[in-house]
């Protein structure tokens, strides 16, 4: 099973201009992401930018890259559009995130490995969560999961709600799991999900995945042991290279 890795790459941010070309220790986190996407087996991996700095810098230390369109709303269409514009018969697609510069190889992999399942359209990782702090954030989804674990829910509020225990100790009464933003989709799905309008869901929380679910798509998931560390300001930054 050949898969297709794609890396959504802007360089407009409000919070940090230019992110996927800053540098990390001697390397741009868009290298780093790359790198460490080209160590899990995918067939191939690609860059999607709407930038030609971008672009360019890819290409020259070694990666290929897609120059997509500047109107899209989500990593999930303009990694259609790269798809479309690469136009190799690939069946399976990843969406990588470009902002995770020490993602681990194997949980590209176990969204790979969703699509061993023939029922599988699109597919995601989830984490247990360990704390309170973690279950509360509304900056991190939670995820809702089936017997079978596939996703029911997406939301930044901690569900199901445990009635008459005190909110500190959630998590040791019920196994909740948190979202690890990768995906994985079925080709086919792509394109049918970049189709869709913004649904009343999504639009409540903010959460795309929901207009999948919503639509009547399902999700696969596999847990992973491993947190990840997504960079979305400077501050992120320093933490996060303080702390590896």
């Amino acid at each position: 099973m050949e898969v297709l890795g794609i890396i959504p790459a802007r360089y407009a941010s409000t919070r940090f201009p230019g992110k996927p070309l800053t540098d990390i220790k001697g390397k741009s986190m868009i290298q780093r992401v790359y790198e460490q996407a080209s160590q899990s087996g995918l067939a191939e991996v690609l860059v999607a930018t709407d930038d030609n700095r971008i672009l360019e810098h890819v290409q020259a230390f070694g990666g290929k890259a897609v120059l997509t369109g500047s109107e899209h709303q989500s990593g999930t269409d303009r990694c259609f559009e790269a798809y479309k514009l690469h136009n190799q018969p690939y069946e399976y697609i990843i969406n990588i995130q470009g902002d995770e510069p020490f993602i681990h190889p194997e949980q590209i992999e176990l969204v790979a490995k969703c699509f061993e399942k023939p029922q599988t359209q699109l597919a995601t990782l989830v984490k247990k969560v360990e704390t309170a702090e973690e279950l509360f954030n509304v900056n991190s989804p939670k995820v809702v999961l089936s017997t079978s674990g596939e996703a029911l829910y997406f939301s930044r509020q901690p569900i199901p709600y445990c009635r008459n225990v005190p909110n500190d100790i959630w998590h040791k009464q019920h196994t909740y799991y948190k979202h690890i933003g990768i995906y994985g989709y079925r080709a086919d799905i792509l394109e049918q999900i970049t189709q869709l309008p913004p649904s009343t869901l999504e639009l409540a929380e903010s959460l795309e995945q929901l207009r999948w679910l919503e639509n009547g798509f399902r999700i696969t998931t596999a847990l992973t042991h491993h947190e990840t560390i997504g960079i979305d300001t400077p501050e992120d930054l320093e933490r996060a290279v303080n702390n590896c």
